[in-house]
């Protein structure tokens, strides 16, 4: 096998990772969405200061989470990008 095939394989083992990067934390996603629904919730029924702080806390968590799985995504893409233009060079 020659240097540019070795060069996918890698490319491929790198994206494979990505890509379960992003489905763990999607998955994690998932969990601080419904956390930052209940916060919320009790945000507007509560008196409580704690309940707010909670909701702008679990909501700070989402947001964070998207910006991880999209820089993930981003990086996915330039490997696959990357990835293509050597399968290009082989065909």
């Amino acid at each position: 096998m020659g240097r540019l095939e070795d060069r996918i394989f890698r490319l491929n083992d790198e994206i494979a990772a990505l890509q379960q990067a992003e489905q763990l934390a999607a998955n994690e996603l998932d969990v601080h969405r419904h956390l930052n629904d209940d916060a919320r919730r009790d945000a507007l029924v509560s008196d409580n200061p704690f309940d707010r702080s909670d909701a702008r806390d679990t909501a700070a968590d989402v947001a964070r989470f998207e910006r991880h799985i999209a820089k993930l995504q981003q990086s996915r893409s330039k490997l696959e990008a990357k990835r293509d233009k050597l399968l290009a060079k082989l065909g």
